[in-house]
C-alpha cells in the first residue's frame, strides 16, 4: 500500500472528526458567550463551575468511548463481526448502569464538590441551579460515549460526525432560544443541553439502522453477559478510568485553583481554556484517525502499515499545531470579544495570550500519541503517563505560584503536556510497535 493511499485513509477518517470537532468547542463557547451576555463575570463563573461538576462526573467515564473504540477497531482489523457487536453492547450495558448511579448520587456529589470549590456565593448558586437540571442528561451522555467509540472503531467517522453535529447544533440553538429568547438565563442553557443529548441518541439509533442493519444477527445478550467476555473489557477500562481521574485532577484543579483569584480571573481562565479547545478538537480529528488505524493494523497484524501510519499522523498533527498558532496570533482579540462583552475580562485576559499562541505546538505531540495508544489498547501505559502528568502539573504550579501568581497555572498546564509527551514517546516501542 502506497503512502498516498494511507494518507487518504487518514484524511477520510480525520476530516469528518474535525468537522464534528469544530461544533464541540462551539457548544462550550456558546454557553460561555450566552452567559457573558447575561450581565456579569459571575454568570461566566457559574457556567465554569457548573461545567466542572460535569467534568468530574463524565470524564471518569471516558473509558466508555476510548475502550470501545480500541477494542472495536482491533475486532474490525480481524474481521470479527460478532466481537464488534458484542463490544458495543457491553459498553451500552455499562453506560446504563453507571448513569443510574449518577442520578442517585447527584445531590451529595454536588454538595461536596461545591463545598470544596473556593468560588463566591453568587457563582455557587448559579452552578447549583445549572447542575441539577443538566444531570438528567446522564443516561444519554454515557450512551453517546459508547456510540462515538463504536463508530470510530468501525472506521466510520462520518456517522460519528453526523451524530455530533446534530447534537451540538441542537444544543447551541436550543440554549440560545431558551436562555435569551425566552429569558430563562442559565436554566435555559442547561435545558438546551439536556434536550440535545437525547436528540443525539435518536440520531445514533437511526445511523445504526441505516449502516449496520445487516449485523443485527450478531446481537446476542447471552454473549454480552458471558463472564469470560468481560475480562479484557474491564482490564482496559480500569486503567482508562484511572487515566480519566488523573485528567480530572488536572483540568478541574485548574478551574478550582483559578477560582481563588476572583471571579474576573476565573472568567479569563475559563475563556482561555475554551479557546484552546478549538485547537484540541482539530488535532483530535487526526487522533481519532490514529485510534481507528492503529487498532485496525494491530488487529490485522500488519506492523509495516502501523509504522507508516504513525509517521504520517505525526506530520499531520504538526501541521495542525503550526496553523493553529498562526490563527491564534492573528485572531486573538476577535476571539476574546466573541466570548465576552465585559471590558474588565477582556483587559484581564491580555497577559495570558502568549499561552494561547504556544499551547498548540506544546501539545500536538501528546494528543496524537493519545490516539495511537488508544488504538493499541495500551491501557497501562496511558494510565502511567497521566499519573506522571499530574505530578508534573501540581509540582510546577506549587513551585512557581509564589512568584508569578495565577500564571503558575499555565506553567503547570504546559509542564503536564511536556511530561506526557516525553513519557508516551519512551513507552511507544513496547506498548504500540511491539503490540503485534
Amino acid at each position: 500500500m502506497k503512502s498516498k493511499t494511507l494518507n487518504r485513509q487518514i484524511l477520510d477518517l480525520a476530516l469528518p472528526s474535525i468537522l464534528a470537532g469544530i461544533t464541540i468547542p462551539l457548544v462550550g463557547m456558546a454557553d460561555t458567550a450566552i452567559s457573558g451576555r447575561l450581565g456579569s463575570a459571575t454568570a461566566i463563573g457559574g457556567i465554569a463551575i457548573g461545567s466542572t461538576l460535569f467534568d468530574l462526573l463524565y470524564w471518569n467515564f471516558g473509558f466508555l468511548r476510548i475502550g470501545t473504540a480500541g477494542l472495536t477497531a482491533q475486532a474490525f482489523g480481524r474481521g470479527d463481526k460478532a466481537e464488534m457487536v458484542r463490544t458495543g453492547l457491553q459498553g451500552l450495558a455499562v453506560a446504563l448502569g453507571f448513569s443510574l448511579v449518577l442520578l442517585l448520587i447527584q445531590w451529595p456529589f454536588a454538595q461536596v464538590i461545591l463545598w470544596l470549590s473556593p468560588s463566591s456565593a453568587e457563582v455557587e448558586a448559579l452552578a447549583r441551579e445549572y447542575f441539577f437540571i443538566r444531570i438528567w442528561a446522564a443516561p444519554a451522555v454515557l450512551a453517546l460515549f459508547v456510540f462515538r467509540g463504536w463508530f470510530i472503531g468501525m472506521q466510520n467517522t462520518v456517522a460519528s460526525m453526523v451524530m455530533d453535529v446534530v447534537i451540538n447544533v441542537s444544543n447551541i440553538g436550543l440554549s440560545i432560544y431558551l436562555a435569551l429568547s425566552l429569558g430563562m438565563g442559565l436554566r435555559g442553557i442547561a435545558l438546551g443541553t439536556v434536550a440535545a443529548q437525547y436528540i443525539g441518541i435518536l440520531c445514533g439509533l437511526v445511523l445504526l439502522l441505516i449502516s449496520y442493519r445487516n449485523m443485527s444477527r450478531y446481537v446476542s445478550l447471552g454473549s454480552v453477559f458471558r463472564k469470560d467476555g468481560w475480562k479484557r473489557y474491564f482490564s482496559l477500562s480500569g486503567n482508562l478510568f484511572i487515566r480519566s481521574v488523573c485528567m480530572l485532577l488536572i483540568y478541574t484543579g485548574f478551574t478550582f485553583l483559578a477560582a481563588k483569584y476572583g471571579d474576573t480571573l476565573l472568567a479569563v481562565a475559563t475563556i482561555m481554556m475554551k479557546l484552546l479547545l478549538l485547537f484540541a478538537y482539530f488535532v483530535d480529528g487526526f487522533a481519532y484517525a490514529g485510534e481507528a488505524l492503529t487498532g485496525k493494523f494491530i488487529g490485522a497484524g500488519n506492523k509495516l502499515l502501523l509504522m507508516r501510519s504513525v509517521k504520517l499522523l505525526f506530520v499531520w498533527s504538526a501541521v495542525v499545531g503550526i496553523v493553529s498558532t498562526f490563527l491564534y496570533i492573528i485572531g486573538d482579540q476577535w476571539l476574546l470579544r466573541l466570548m465576552t462583552t465585559t471590558p474588565e475580562v477582556i483587559r484581564a485576559a491580555q497577559p495570558f495570550l502568549p499561552w494561547l499562541y504556544s499551547m498548540p505546538l506544546i501539545s500536538c505531540l501528546t494528543f496524537m500519541w493519545d490516539g495511537i495508544f488508544i488504538g493499541a489498547t495500551a491501557g497501562k501505559a496511558l494510565r502511567n503517563t497521566m499519573i506522571i502528568s499530574v505530578v508534573a502539573f501540581y509540582a510546577a504550579y506549587m513551585i512557581t505560584e509564589g512568584q508569578i501568581g495565577i500564571q503558575s497555572l499555565w506553567v503547570g498546564y504546559a509542564a503536564h503536556l511536556v511530561a506526557r509527551s516525553a513519557a508516551q514517546t519512551l513507552m511507544a516501542r513496547k506498548h504500540v510497535f511491539n503490540a503485534i
